[in-house]
């Protein structure tokens, strides 16, 4: 993970951005580590140029939704059900799928 990650040029919040403004200066880089975490659990790598990969497209999440919601809690919200879909669309893949016997059958006992 890159420590000294910041916010590409454009998406600077002291540019007048209303409520990006109001955002703290870590908080970009603290949810960027918060979506390298849910990215790392799904997705494993080892290798740096793979751990390299998860950072920039963990930086391309956020910066998306960072430029696209209306307010910092549109903002949080977005976050919140991007890093929720990511877990569910992981968990849902073919290789997970796990099968659950029925139990309600009464045709089986």
């Amino acid at each position: 993970m890159d420590g000294n990650w910041q916010p590409v040029q454009g998406s600077n919040p002291s540019e007048g951005g209303g409520w990006r403004s109001l955002l703290a200066p870590d908080a970009r880089s603290r949810i960027v580590n918060k979506i390298m975490v849910t990215l790392k659990k799904y997705m494993p790598a080892s290798e740096p140029e793979g751990l390299d990969e998860l950072q920039r497209i963990a930086v391309l999440i956020e910066e998306k939704i960072y430029n696209i919601a209306t307010n910092q809690s549109d903002y949080l919200r977005k976050l919140y059900l991007k890093m929720l879909s990511m877990e569910t669309n992981t968990q849902q893949a073919p290789g997970n799928a796990q099968v659950i016997p029925n139990q309600n059958n009464p045709g089986q006992g």
